[in-house]
């Protein structure tokens, strides 16, 4: 009666057992796998109409709305306001028509999020006259009086550099957004004379008008 013996098994270079006992093997191939799953999620995007083309009525900001924008960054509005109204009927209601990328294919970043410390801002554009807003921005509880929004009565008194735009728009053209020479050349003198106020103000104004 003949033997019969199990053929001995070949443990292969690239084993469970190799990469379970190797930190940084692990580590890399983590690291590999959520680079391609990344990559299909995100490229994609490049290409869809819905993500790169501007809905009907969006415009580059102009060069107020530019440096305002930058004053709304600058002292951390967005730490308590987002810009995103999620597409659920409770945001609808109050807010109005959710967020669609094409609404913000010319913001360098966008202000999306979740933060609801205070309202969503995006579709405020419009709701308010620029005096109730320059009212609110001095101190808030004069029209709000269950703020706890912080005043910013600086911004009233700081006047803004008219030099800043350009330089800001010319970065802004190279990304995408279609500057043309003459606004550039004239975001100078659209400027002169202008507060920071004025700046946050027209910037808070066109928020969300594009789309209703």
């Amino acid at each position: 009666m003949s033997d019969n013996k199990i053929p001995a098994t070949t443990t292969p270079g690239f084993s469970h057992e190799k990469v379970e006992t190797n930190n940084f093997l692990m580590i890399v191939l983590i690291l590999l796998v959520i680079a391609i799953g990344g990559l299909v999620e995100i490229v994609p995007l490049f290409f869809q109409k819905s993500t790169t083309e501007a809905v009907k009525g969006v415009e580059p900001y102009t060069a107020t709305q530019l440096i305002g924008r930058d004053v709304y960054i600058r002292e951390g509005c967005y730490n308590c306001h987002s810009q995103m109204i999620r597409p659920f009927r409770a945001e609808t209601l109050r807010y109005g028509h959710y967020s669609v990328a094409g609404e913000f294919v010319y913001d360098h970043p966008f202000q999306w999020g979740s933060k609801r410390t205070g309202p969503d801002l995006h579709r405020v554009g419009g709701k308010y006259s620029d005096e109730w807003h320059r009212i609110h921005l001095n101190n808030p509880r004069d029209v709000v009086p269950e703020s706890n929004m912080p005043a910013y009565p600086w911004l009233e008194k700081t006047a803004v550099n008219p030099a800043d735009a350009a330089p800001r728009m010319q970065a802004l053209r190279t990304v995408g957004v279609p500057y043309t020479d003459a606004q550039i050349a004239d975001a100078a003198a659209e400027l002169k004379g202008k507060t920071e106020m004025d700046a946050l103000v027209a910037y808070l104004q066109v928020m969300g008008r594009a789309l209703k």
